[in-house]
C-alpha cells in the first residue's frame, strides 16, 4: 500500500500528464520536494525510481492503446506519447519484449491464454452476447477516500476487509465501494498494477469525523470523475471478472466504435456474497 499521500499525488501528476514530456524535476517540483530527496521517497514507496515509473506507465499505456484502438495506426498512437517510430519501437521491444506490430497482432490470443482468464469456455465471447451485457450510461463525480496499491490482485480481498474495517466509521448504509484500476493487467506485470480501494463519503466527512484507527494526515480523499461509461454488468465468481475485462478491451470496445478517454475506469461492488465466491459489479469504462 501506498501511505505517503505526497507519492499518491505524485502518481496522479504522472497519470495526468503521462502524454506529456514530462521528468523526474516536473513531478518534483510538483511535489514541493528536491529532486533527489523527492527521489528517494518515491522509490521507497514504489520500488521504482521516478523515471522508470512514467517510462512504464507511458509504454503500457501505449500497449492498451495499441490493443483497443485497432483502426489507428502505431504511429499515429506513438506520437500521442511524444515517441518518433523509431524510439517506440525500440522502446517498447524493451519493456514489452516485442514489436508493437506483434504485441497488436498476438494480443487478443495471450489476453485469452493469461493465467487469470477463467471462464466456462476459454474463448472471448461474440460481440453480440456482449452486447446484452453492456449499457452505455453517464455517472455522476463521486467523493471517496481510498487506499492506493500498487502489486497483485492476490490478497485484494484481505486488503477489502482491512479497508472496511479501518474506515468502518465512514459506511453508511447507502455509500458506495469502488475499485479504481489503472492498468489492464494482461499488459502490466502482475505485480506492478496501480490500483485504488474507495468508498464513497459526504463531502464534508472527513472533517467532521473522529477514527482512532489511522492517523488523520495519511487519510486520502478524492474524486472518481464521472461522465459516460460502458458498463458491463458483471454476475458471477470474482476469478471471472478479468475475462470480462478482456472481453470489453478486446471485444466490445474495438467493434462498438467506442473510444476510450483519459478519464480512468473503476468497478462498483453492487452484491458480494464471500461464502459462495459470487458477486455483482459494474465494471465501468469510460468512453467519449
Amino acid at each position: 500500500m501506498i501511505l505517503s499521500s505526497t507519492v499518491s499525488r505524485a502518481i496522479d501528476y504522472i497519470l495526468l500528464h503521462i502524454t506529456e514530456n514530462i521528468g523526474v524535476d516536473d513531478v518534483a517540483s510538483f511535489s514541493g520536494y528536491s529532486k533527489f530527496y523527492f527521489s528517494r521517497m518515491f522509490k521507497a514507496e514504489t520500488g521504482q525510481s521516478v523515471y522508470s515509473f512514467i517510462r512504464r506507465i507511458r509504454v503500457e499505456q501505449c500497449a492498451f492503446r495499441l490493443k483497443t484502438e485497432q483502426h489507428r495506426s502505431i504511429t499515429d498512437i506513438s506520437v500521442d506519447y511524444g515517441y518518433t517510430s523509431s524510439n517506440f519501437s525500440t522502446l517498447f521491444l524493451q519493456l514489452e519484449h516485442e514489436t508493437p506490430y506483434y504485441f497488436r497482432k498476438g494480443i487478443a490470443k495471450r489476453s485469452v491464454a493469461h493465467p487469470f482468464f477463467h471462464a466456462e469456455q476459454n474463448v472471448l465471447e461474440p460481440y453480440s452476447e456482449l452486447c446484452r451485457k453492456i449499457s452505455v450510461e453517464t455517472f455522476p463525480d463521486y467523493t471517496v477516500i481510498f487506499e492506493r496499491h500498487i502489486g497483485n490482485y492476490h490478497e485484494l480481498a484481505k486488503d477489502w476487509c482491512v479497508f472496511l474495517d479501518t474506515y468502518k466509521n465512514f459506511q453508511t448504509q447507502s455509500a458506495l465501494l469502488f475499485e479504481r484500476t489503472f492498468d489492464d493487467p494482461s499488459i502490466a506485470d502482475d505485480d506492478s498494477c496501480i490500483f485504488d480501494i474507495c468508498m464513497q463519503v459526504k463531502t464534508d466527512a472527513v472533517q467532521n469525523i473522529s477514527c482512532p484507527q489511522f492517523k488523520k494526515e495519511l487519510l486520502q480523499t478524492g474524486t472518481l470523475n464521472g461522465g459516460k461509461f460502458a458498463v458491463y454488468h458483471f454476475k458471477g465468481r470474482h476469478q471471472q471478472i478479468f475475462a470480462a475485462y478482456q472481453n470489453m478491451f478486446n471485444v466490445w470496445i474495438p467493434e462498438s466504435g467506442a473510444s476510450i478517454d483519459d478519464r480512468y475506469g473503476f468497478d462498483i461492488y453492487r452484491t458480494v456474497n464471500e461464502d459462495a465466491s459470487y458477486m455483482e459489479i459494474d465494471l465501468c469504462i469510460p468512453i467519449r
